[in-house]
């Protein structure tokens, strides 16, 4: 992803290390299915938790919130190792409270504005887990994934985002002392994007430095990296796949120059915030995705991604990525690049990723960093995130819009979708369309080719 998503739009919605006893956590079922031929699938009864960031937190024994609007209570958190002593998260009410619902088995409908006692939340993000405090590790080399989406309800500036973390299996829970939470409450986020808006860190809280504007929910002094493999990154009018990799093979708490995030910093940071992406718009085809289009966002469809490795094993070297997707019965391969200096090709490799950037006059951070070869050794121990976020930063203008929202759409790279620049203000986006929501389902992830009716 581009940029983290903005978390909540009330107070009460932050993250602590302690563990409350107000609501109990009761993890939605999301079942999945893995695959070793077509048709020979078995059903794993995993769930999905809710990130940490989004949740309740305050003082142990009390309702006293320990962070308030853009800024943390003072007296219990006047440093991050007191905080995280002193305050709690809690469980939450999927349902009523974030709009997080199952309307079928192995399907999960994520609300973009869920109004509730304490206001509404804006977005969120959960983890798949395969069991109540260990989250679901994949090991994508050699492999295909697939899942089913609805993204029909999902405008400009929106981003449906399934995507894959090297987070830590318990969430921190072991590694960390201040942790006491773990993978059960959703803890222990990271993405290439190093956020810095993550209320704890390494079981503390991030509370030096801290500080929010307007809508925004504040910045800390540190951030959290890893690497991370987006799926999908999609609304009904433009989609991405993209990997990015790191300099770390693990979460690393940064600060300053490694988080990236000042000015002349990008291209400094312990990760690669750009990625090699793949979008069909912005490659040259603008009739393959989009309502009525090749692939038709007004009705659901399946999205295949596999990780092919240099000698076909799942302990080989991470080769390329391909995407195929099925509507109607259809396997629809993806688009090909139709850029002048890219070579004819639909899918994601070393010498896609040099010549793109090349083209589009990027900085290849992603091959400084390390490449295919990087980004597979990060895909051996992966997590599985699913959201729904609107772009604080950049009004999602990266994924859908012009991208640098002044820079000529004429000029190659330029152009990453038809929608307008100001569609993805998040003012405009969460006023104009609160009820706005993604369904995914029917997750599958087995042997290439075997996740899908190949013709």
């Amino acid at each position: 992803m581009y940029q983290t998503a903005f978390f909540a739009s009330f107070a009460s919605l932050v993250l602590g290390q302690q563990i409350g006893t107000y609501t109990a956590e009761k993890h939605p079922s999301m079942p999945m299915q893995v695959c070793t031929a077509p048709g020979s699938c078995t059903t794993e009864n995993t769930e999905v938790v809710l990130d940490a960031n989004w949740r309740w937190t305050h003082i142990i024994d009390g309702y006293t919130n320990c962070y308030s609007g853009t800024a943390w209570n003072a007296t219990a958190c006047p440093d991050g190792a007191t905080c995280a002593s002193n305050c709690a998260i809690d469980g939450a009410d999927y349902s009523s409270t974030y709009g997080i619902t199952t309307p079928s088995s192995g399907a999960l409908k994520l609300q973009f504005v869920t109004k509730n006692d304490n206001g509404q939340n804006v977005g969120s993000r959960v983890y798949l887990m395969a069991g109540e405090d260990k989250y679901r590790m994949f090991n994508l080399l050699n492999k295909e994934f697939t899942f089913d989406v609805d993204v029909s309800k999902l405008p400009c500036g929106l981003n449906g985002a399934v995507y894959f973390s090297e987070m830590l299996e318990d969430g921190g829970l072991r590694q960390h002392e201040g942790n006491k939470a773990g993978a059960k409450y959703g803890t222990g986020y990271c993405d290439s994007q190093c956020p810095q808006d993550i209320k704890f860190i390494d079981g503390e809280a991030n509370v030096e430095g801290w500080g929010g504007e307007g809508g925004d929910s504040g910045t800390g002094k540190y951030g959290i990296c890893c690497a991370e493999m987006d799926i999908w990154e999609a609304n009904m009018d433009a989609t991405a796949y993209t990997p990015h990799v790191c300099k770390v093979g693990e979460p690393t708490r940064c600060e300053g120059v490694d988080c990236g995030a000042g000015d002349g910093e990008r291209y400094e940071s312990l990760c690669d915030k750009d990625g090699c992406d793949f979008n069909s718009f912005r490659l040259g085809d603008q009739e393959f995705y989009g309502p009525e289009k090749t692939v038709d966002t007004t009705k659901p469809f399946t999205i295949v991604t596999q990780f092919a490795t240099d000698d076909g094993t799942d302990t080989g070297n991470l080769k390329s990525i391909h995407r195929f997707y099925v509507q109607d019965g259809q396997v629809i391969p993806n688009s090909e690049t139709v850029v002048e200096g890219v070579d004819p090709t639909n899918f994601i490799d070393e010498k896609f990723c040099e010549q793109q950037k090349t083209a589009f006059g990027d900085n290849n951070y992603y091959g400084k960093l390390g490449g295919m070869a990087a980004m597979g050794k990060s895909l051996e121990k992966m997590v599985l995130v699913l959201s729904i976020w609107d772009d604080h930063a950049v009004s999602m203008n990266w994924l859908d819009s012009t991208f640098p929202a002044d820079a000529d759409p004429s000029k190659p790279g330029v152009a990453r979708g038809r929608c307008d620049p100001e569609a993805g203000l998040p003012a405009t986006v969460e006023a104009a369309h609160p009820d706005a929501y993604v369904v995914y389902s029917n997750i599958k992830f087995g042997a290439i080719n075997s996740t899908f009716a190949a013709n």
